[in-house]
């Protein structure tokens, strides 16, 4: 990917991320994942006053295309207010490894967006649940 797509898709989670539900922490989240025919589904996170039923960004984005039809992936954007950025959690780390374990990991801090560090899937999570 080159460091132009790159950062188109730090500014798609950029602009995923204001349309996050984070009413209890306020830590507003953005994803955008990019599949290999080129589209682009974005996501945000959503929280529920019951915490564990709040959804990530990278899953919204990962459950929206998957039930579009999309199956294969190139790279996912990530953005949160936290210096270098926030890493997938490990719920998203599984899904990722299941649905898009070729999908390069970029990561931002959405104050700094031009840092990006970027991971594998299987940097992130070297051993995953597999059937």
């Amino acid at each position: 990917m080159q460091a132009t797509s790159k950062q188109n898709l730090i500014q798609e989670a950029l602009a995923a991320q204001k349309r996050a539900v984070a009413p209890y922490s306020k830590f507003q989240v953005g994803a955008a994942l990019l599949t290999v025919d080129g589209v682009i589904i974005r996501g945000a996170n959503v929280e529920s006053a019951s915490y564990g039923l709040t959804c990530c960004a990278e899953r919204v984005a990962l459950f929206k295309a998957l039930t579009e039809g999309h199956s294969s992936f190139k790279a996912i954007a990530v953005v949160a207010p936290m210096g270098g950025g926030a890493t997938p959690c490990g719920a998203c780390r599984q899904l990722l490894a299941e649905y898009a374990p070729k999908a390069k990991v970029w990561v931002a801090d959405s104050r700094k967006p031009l840092k990006v560090t970027g991971y594998s899937v299987q940097e992130l999570l070297p051993v995953s649940f597999q059937f």
